[in-house]
């Protein structure tokens, strides 16, 4: 894999992670959608200055016929459903199993790129995949019955992410800091008012400050560092990568909540890293086509794709930079991901 779309995707499992036992421990004082809506605000609130700032033109781009829809969905899965369905199961269940269902986000993201989104994944992929939703059982026994519920509610806010996932895998032309603040407005102020209304009036100011500062971070910093790796090497390896988040959601969960680390997670952890180390090894290469287009995202010139001349002069070799470049038509091999330039068909591959 190429090394800074892998580090910042391994940096946005990590400061996800973190989010699971610090959430846990302000849903003593805010409810599910109070607190889901504050932390989207927070994501919000991070990629104000950038919005404020350059985005305006890219705040009018979102309204293009071609992008409405997976807006509308990105909003309504990641912004409003995705967040509120994990603090509900958050409420009922530990922090440290939680982390570990957060990784059915992979098994969705993973299913629904192969059946919706041109996403190949191979032999290998597929058993990480399968050692993931198997980590996620073996923690659900941990929580004996009151498990079920807790672990449904999370997996429903897995599936929503995923669909999230892929969505936002697809909205080049526009960067990941202003859909995120899209997303974070528009999430946020919809489950904090119900939340609100719920309550019958607004949460303490110390609490919702704390929910913001994890909001900013957790959701604003991390989603934007997924969203630039899900561009450079598809939804599903990014998400891949993310899941690495709940080593550190246990972790944290065992140093601020006192929650045990009990022998069924670290078997439950063994599984997720055997599946995460699988799924990362897999290789895929064929000839295919690359029709002409224009779009604009995070990129570099070595990659075999962006051979494009810089009027105000070339950056330096394996300079990570984005704007708008046109791509020529050609065919070629070479080994890829399902990033934004490699969403094709498969009907006669090797891998």
């Amino acid at each position: 894999m190429r090394l800074f779309p892998v580090v910042i995707g391994l940096l946005s499992g990590l400061l996800f992670g973190l989010s699971t036992p610090l959430s846990k421990l302000l849903l003593a004082e805010l409810n599910g959608f109070q607190l889901a809506g504050l932390l989207y605000l927070g994501a919000a609130l991070a990629f104000l200055p950038h919005v404020l700032r350059k985005g305006r033109a890219e705040l009018r781009g979102l309204g293009a016929r071609g992008k409405r829809l997976p807006l509308a969905g990105i909003v309504l899965a990641g912004g409003i459903l995705g967040p509120l369905l994990l603090m509900t199961g958050l409420k009922a269940a530990n922090a440290s199993s939680v982390s570990v269902w957060l990784n059915m986000e992979l098994v969705a993201t993973a299913c629904l790129g192969f059946l919706f989104f041109r996403d190949h994944l191979d032999g290998r992929a597929w058993l990480g995949v399968l050692l993931t939703l198997l980590a996620g059982v073996l923690v659900a026994l941990r929580e004996r019955q009151g498990g079920l519920l807790a672990g449904g509610l999370v997996a429903a806010a897995c599936v929503a992410w995923a669909i999230d996932n892929h969505l936002t895998a697809l909205m080049d032309g526009v960067s990941a800091e202003t859909v995120t603040f899209v997303k974070g407005l528009a999430g946020g102020l919809t489950n904090f008012a119900i939340g609100c209304a719920v309550a019958g009036g607004l949460p303490a100011p110390g609490d919702a400050a704390r929910a913001l500062l994890i909001g900013v971070f957790s959701y604003g910093v991390s989603i934007v560092l997924y969203v630039t790796s899900a561009q450079n090497l598809g939804a599903t390896r990014s998400q891949i990568l993310f899941s690495t988040g709940p080593f550190w959601g246990i972790l944290a969960a065992f140093l601020f909540l006192g929650e045990r680390i009990e022998p069924l997670v670290f078997a439950a952890m063994a599984l997720l890293a055997g599946g995460i180390a699988l799924s990362s090894s897999s290789r895929h290469a064929h000839l295919h086509h690359h029709a002409a287009f224009l779009h604009t995202h995070l990129h570099r010139h070595d990659d075999l794709h962006h051979g494009h001349s810089h009027p105000d002069g070339e950056p330096p070799p394996g300079t990570w930079h984005s704007h708008e470049h046109r791509h020529e038509e050609i065919d070629h091999s070479h080994p890829h991901y399902p990033d934004l330039h490699h969403r094709h068909g498969h009907e006669e591959e090797s891998a």
